[in-house]
């Protein structure tokens, strides 16, 4: 308890840290304010009878960070901007002049990627924009839209999407933590009051089993979250010793710590950003007058609402994402070259590629455990939601698996800066 009021104590003195968290806070409260903003022309009433119980909004409405679930101006999230930074890390594996420019021209290169990602924002939010209001629209949502009323519509959107990519990456440079994780993190925090409203009102006694069974399923979540997070691989690494003069500098041993779990919470914000597209054009198609538009919604919304079919490639996704984020994020050939430009070697293992297949056996194996799971943690809430019947279990899962990883990302920041400060 002592240390914790001591930590506190140096967030408050230090004028450096004490404005990083100011300017966390003050980011997600103009995030949630400019989230109450409807677009005009909403139907309150109709938009929640058409929300209620649609699982596919309610994973877009985590993405959005709650911005949907009002039809705000801020309605489409971070998701155009993490579909665009998608987009980019992915090319950065196809061309060779990408991945040079992510991996060996340092913290320039990733300004220039993300500069790009910026530039593909805008068209990715116009599309999604036009789509969900056009889908909104023929439920009559919005009512009547003309050509003029659409066009405002489309462009508030969009500068509202803008404006987030904007928040996320002055929390990222500024503050601590990722921006773009905190600001979901915030959106699925800011709805607990009214989900535990509706869990007092709604409560039935009948059902108390069930109720126990999923808080101790929530337990064990977050049990094995923290786990995972916190599992790493250390990799000993020895200094070799050099002789100037009279002096004998290195001969040092430390280690090269390996995460279970590299890549956080990024694998499940990217597949349910590529989860949307699908249900987005079968719900943008199902009332198009093209035959084969028709069909190609059908057979879109076969696959999505087959739970099984669903579930199945969720869990990919997450694997694949877990090992992609990895390999973008961690190089082994690189570290290799920086350990034998600094004359450190690992015991046992010659210098140059061997050092780097031995790095990336590990970092394979690691990654194993961490994507088999995060996606078997990913499909469980579908699991449940087949047994008990309640739809909401798959939404509250992914949310419960996001909240605790970002927390616990967010923490170790502010505990480095205190460490930091304490040396």
């Amino acid at each position: 308890m002592n240390k914790f009021f001591d930590k506190l104590n140096i967030i408050f003195r230090d004028g450096n840290l004490r404005r990083r968290i100011l300017i966390v806070l003050g980011a997600l409260a103009v995030f949630r304010l400019a989230a109450s903003v409807p677009i005009p022309g909403v139907d309150i009433l109709r938009l929640e009878s058409y929300l209620a119980g649609n699982g596919f909004f309610g994973i877009f409405n985590i993405l959005s960070g709650g911005g949907l679930s009002k039809l705000s101006v801020m309605m489409l999230g971070v998701g155009p901007y993490i579909t665009a930074s998608i987009i980019f890390q992915l090319m950065t594996l196809v061309f060779p002049s990408l991945k040079e420019l992510y991996h060996e021209e340092g913290q320039n290169g990733r300004r220039k990627i993300a500069q790009y990602s910026r530039i593909l924002t805008v068209p990715l939010a116009a599309f999604q924009g036009y789509a969900f209001l056009t889908l909104l629209a023929r439920n009559g949502v919005l009512g009547e839209l003309t050509t003029a009323g659409m066009l405002l519509n489309v462009c508030l959107v969009v500068a509202g999407s803008i404006l987030l990519m904007w928040i996320g990456e002055l929390i990222s440079e500024y503050g601590l933590g990722n921006g773009v994780s905190l600001i979901i993190f915030a959106g699925i925090v800011s709805r607990i009051p009214s989900a535990a409203q509706e869990l007092y009102t709604n409560f039935d006694p009948s059902q108390l089993p069930l109720y126990i069974a999923f808080l101790v399923v929530i337990a064990v979540v977050i049990a094995g979250v923290v786990i995972i997070t916190e599992g790493e691989r250390p990799i000993p690494v020895t200094y070799a010793k050099r002789v100037r003069g009279m002096k004998v500098y290195g001969g040092m041993s430390t280690y090269l710590p390996i995460r279970v779990n590299n890549s956080g919470v990024m694998p499940l914000i990217f597949a349910l950003s590529i989860l949307m597209f699908p249900q987005m054009l079968a719900t943008f198609f199902a009332n198009s007058t093209y035959p084969i538009l028709v069909s190609i919604s059908n057979v879109l919304n076969l696959m999505v609402s087959n739970m099984w079919v669903y579930g199945l490639v969720y869990f990919v996704l997450v694997f694949l994402f877990t090992y992609f984020y990895s390999a973008v994020t961690f190089d082994p050939e690189s570290i290799s070259v920086n350990l034998q430009k600094s004359g450190a070697f690992i015991p046992g293992v010659r210098p140059g590629r061997p050092t780097a297949e031995f790095i990336a056996s590990i970092l394979y194996r690691l990654t194993f455990i961490g994507a088999l799971f995060l996606g078997s943690i990913a499909v469980l809430p579908l699991i449940l939601q087949g047994v008990t019947g309640m739809s909401t279990l798959a939404i509250g899962g992914t949310s419960l698996l996001i909240v605790v990883s970002v927390a616990i990302e967010f923490i170790k920041q502010i505990e480095a800066q205190i460490s930091m400060r304490e040396y």
